[in-house]
């Protein structure tokens, strides 16, 4: 005996197979076609990224470091002292004060650097959206077969209390 669709999702969510979402209808159908949820969705997704998303990732990885953090830090000062002190002593310092190249390459970096972060960010969304899909559908077959549990130990709950009743009559019989 074959379960159709439509008498899962009219016994387990209570609801008509046409009122299900497009998420519970995929469910419904996986559960009896007994295919597995996945596993990682962050690992399944690492597997497809392109070459310019892995170098997002890598670019808002390491400018949200703390090592790129103090690193960059230790560059502004290092360039103030150069121009400022060192060379600016002599009169032969490359960008002195108030070091507009410097000011140059900050915007630069700024410019490039804010989008590849955001399309880094943009692509963890995306992730995220998978991941919480994957949650919905691993929660919602946990309620389902948890409802068919329940089903199930009702129907024993019914037949135990039937044989008891039987039982009962039985006994009765024999001492009359």
């Amino acid at each position: 005996m074959s379960i159709q669709p439509d008498d899962l999702a009219k016994r387990l969510l209570r609801s008509e197979w046409e009122r299900l979402s497009h998420h519970e209808r995929a469910v419904i159908t996986k559960v009896l076609e007994r295919v597995r949820p996945r596993r990682d969705v962050h690992e399944e997704y690492q597997d497809q990224r392109t070459l310019g998303e892995r170098l997002a990732d890598r670019v808002a990885a390491l400018g949200g470091s703390w090592e790129f953090i103090s690193s960059f830090l230790m560059f502004l000062v290092g360039w103030a002292i150069l121009n400022a002190v060192i060379l600016g002593r002599w009169g032969r310092a490359f960008d002195p004060y108030p070091f507009i190249f410097l000011n140059l390459i900050l915007s630069m970096v700024a410019a490039i650097q804010a989008p590849i972060i955001m399309m880094s960010q943009n692509r963890q969304s995306v992730v995220d959206r998978m991941a919480a899909a994957n949650d919905y559908e691993v929660n919602l077959r946990a309620e389902l077969g948890v409802r068919a549990l329940i089903d199930r130990l009702d129907e024993l709950q019914r037949s135990h209390q039937e044989q008891i009743e039987m039982l009962r009559r039985i006994a009765a019989k024999a001492a009359d």
